[in-house]
């Protein structure tokens, strides 16, 4: 009885281990995007009162897939907080970065606990990524930036001024994110790195 109770006591501790020697590859790939998406701000696009940059899409989508929504989420706003801090953007980067970072890997990993049950969800993981940054960035992201631009910005401006300008620069990096992503999924670049449960097989 004592041996069974060391053994899963010494099982507990290893996965322990494991668990936070993942948290820390997470936090330091998770470091290194905050870091691509900052620099990447600089070659952003100015549309009306806000700076479009298709390289935080990219990146949101692929915090999203390999590291999940809520670090996906903090990236985000770490990245907009930094890029207004050094003028390289504006409030309007909060909302315009924040919703789609989040439903891009809510949907994703939602759709790969599904997958386990039913195979043909599989396919349908990545899809729904780049439908979650799409989304959440242009009509969510797109509508909360009203109030931001308005009440704190002063700028003038409808509901769904920001819409198509978010659309747009979304769409820019969802396709750059398709191409990098389809060759890490490939090579499996990450998610052995990360120790993702959800990679693909």
């Amino acid at each position: 009885m004592r041996c069974k109770n060391h053994s899963i006591y010494g099982a507990a501790e290893r996965r322990g281990i494991i668990m936070k020697k993942t948290d820390i590859r997470k936090l330091a790939i998770a470091a290194v995007l905050v870091a691509v998406a900052v620099v990447g701000s600089m070659f952003s696009i100015p549309v009306g009162a806000s700076k479009c940059s298709p390289v935080q899409h990219l990146v949101n989508i692929i915090g999203g897939v390999y590291l999940g929504p809520w670090y996906s989420l903090g990236m985000a706003f770490c990245a907009s907080l930094i890029r207004n801090i050094f003028g390289l953007g504006s409030p309007l980067a909060f909302p315009g970065s924040m919703c789609g970072a989040f439903l891009c890997g809510a949907l994703y990993h939602w759709v790969g606990k599904r997958a386990c049950r039913e195979g043909f969800m599989k396919k349908l993981r990545l899809p729904m990524a780049y439908v979650g940054e799409l989304f959440g960035t242009s009509v969510i992201g797109g509508m909360l930036s009203y109030p931001v631009a308005s009440f704190i910005m002063g700028k003038e401006a409808a509901l769904f001024t920001y819409v198509f300008p978010f659309f747009v620069s979304s769409l820019g990096g969802t396709i750059i994110a398709i191409i990098v992503v389809t060759a890490m999924k490939r090579v499996k670049a990450l998610d052995m790195f990360v120790g993702n449960e959800l990679a693909e097989k």
